[in-house]
Parts: C-alpha cells; sequence; structure tokens
C-alpha cells in the first residue's frame, strides 16, 4: 500500500510541536477550520473542513509528546481506513517531525494530491511553531 512521509525540522520543543497537532486550537491554527478531541487512546476526533467534509479518526497510539496515530473512520473514501502518524524526535536546536500517511489503497489522483498538499500543510505547522503564523483557513491553499 501506498504511503506520505515527510520529515519536517521545527524550532520548537517535541511538547510544542505535540501540543500543535493534538489540541483543537493548533489544529485549527494550521490544518482544519475546526476540530474536537483529545490525544488519549480510543479517542474519537472530529476535523472539519467546510460543509460535506466533517471527518472523523479514532486514536490508536499515544505517547505524549513524541507520537500520535490515526485511524480514519469517516472521511473521504481514499482517506477512511488510512492511517495518520505523527512522530516527534528532539534533536538539537529543536525537533523532528516524523510525518507518515498510510494505508493508501492506490497511488491515484486524490493520493498525489494529498501528498503535495501535505507539504503544504506541515510548512504551516512549521510557521505556526516557529513564528506564531496562522493563515486563515481560506487562505491556506494558496499559502
Amino acid at each position: 500500500m501506498p504511503g506520505i512521509f515527510h520529515d519536517v525540522y521545527i524550532n520548537a520543543s517535541p511538547e510544542h510541536a505535540f501540543e500543535a497537532v493534538t489540541r483543537p486550537e493548533g489544529l485549527n491554527a494550521w490544518w482544519t477550520l475546526d476540530s474536537e478531541g483529545t490525544p488519549e487512546i480510543s479517542t474519537m476526533y472530529r476535523f472539519y473542513f467546510g460543509p460535506g467534509f466533517n471527518w472523523h479518526a479514532k486514536i490508536c497510539k499515544a505517547a505524549p509528546p513524541h507520537l500520535i496515530v490515526w485511524e480514519f473512520s469517516s472521511a473521504d473514501d481514499d482517506w477512511t481506513g488510512t492511517q495518520l502518524c505523527l512522530a516527534f524526535e528532539a534533536m538539537e536546536g529543536g525537533t523532528r517531525l516524523r510525518f507518515e500517511h498510510t494505508g493508501w489503497l492506490t497511488r491515484n489522483d486524490h493520493f498525489r494530491r494529498s501528498s503535495y498538499c501535505w507539504a503544504q500543510y506541515l510548512r504551516l505547522l512549521k510557521q505556526y511553531l516557529e513564528h506564531g503564523v496562522s493563515v486563515p483557513y481560506c487562505d491556506r491553499q494558496a499559502a
């Protein structure tokens, strides 16, 4: 099965990076329009991106502040059943984020677009953590 993999080096602690990807206020600053959830095993998160895009994922693994893994149970057909893993490793000067979005059934057009979009969103996460920049949701695809 295909997967999307990115490594991002961020000038922030693993604790701050973990909060930015697990707390609703963090997620809403760089990825979602609105979200709900807490980083605990078996918790269901809601990721809302607009009408028709109210997705849900269950936490499979959580080891704050080093690891979070979701499995999408309600999303776009291509995303349903995929797993999103974010691992944070402290390094000199900050954190290495190891990003994996795995379980895709095919390398179709949506897979390719999602890979590109993830790179853009991870850049927004980096800007948010390093500079406090939160791009308005409606402007994120062009940022």
